[in-house]
């Protein structure tokens, strides 16, 4: 009888377990879509129960409030398995333009998969402390990404001489940061091809050593 109880107990877990990630899964979804709907300080918990298909206290057992579920979806973007592949890209690049172009279109993906969140953290920012706290963290983590890049540059011997690297790790904080992309494609409806051809040309003029070494 324990045998066979003790065999049956890992299958009814499982089940568990699938059923309550299915369950965070569609808090989430609909937590962001009422978000983008009709912004993050006029939803409550009871709509977000209410598109999800579940009760109240299940929101906040499985997600936490209204901050949590905001940290939770704005951690996607940095936890994007394309973070790290364009990360291992850029040290692997024995082209320095070749280095640019990878994390131009690393970050290019990482924001175009993840656009709605980052508008609507924007906005949460704004009147959510805890949301503004987990922005900062997502930006100062996202910062030292692109500071990858000026290290590889600085490898190749094609990092403008004089500059250094938290200089130039603010230049690409500017030219790829939260806002540019936001401005240029949300804004401004620019392509995200162009936009991404663009700020890498940029961030190359910046940041390379010209034909006469300056």
């Amino acid at each position: 009888m324990n045998a066979r109880t003790s065999g049956r107990r890992p299958y009814r877990n499982d089940r568990r377990a699938e059923a309550a990630a299915g369950t965070r899964a569609a808090i989430l979804d609909a937590a962001l879509s009422l978000f983008v709907e009709h912004g993050y300080a006029k939803v409550t918990i009871g709509d977000i129960a209410r598109r999800a298909g579940t009760a109240v206290p299940t929101v906040y057992a499985s997600t936490g409030g209204k901050a949590a579920i905001m940290t939770v979806l704005m951690n996607r973007g940095v936890d994007d398995p394309v973070v790290e592949k364009t990360l291992d890209e850029v040290r692997a690049a024995t082209d320095a333009r070749a280095a640019i172009e990878a994390m131009a279109h690393g970050v290019r993906l990482d924001y175009e998969r993840h656009l709605e969140i980052i508008q609507v953290m924007i906005t949460a920012a704004a009147v959510e402390r805890g949301v503004e706290e987990e922005l900062h963290r997502v930006a100062a983590v996202y910062r030292r990404a692109l500071g990858v890049l000026p290290e590889r540059l600085a490898e190749l011997g094609a990092l403008r001489p004089g500059l250094s690297h938290e200089r130039a790790t603010d230049i690409l904080w500017f030219l790829f940061g939260l806002p540019s992309w936001r401005l240029f494609v949300a804004e401004r409806d620019w392509p995200w091809d162009e936009t991404e051809r663009w700020l890498a040309e940029q961030a190359a003029a910046a940041l390379l050593a010209g034909p006469d070494g300056h």
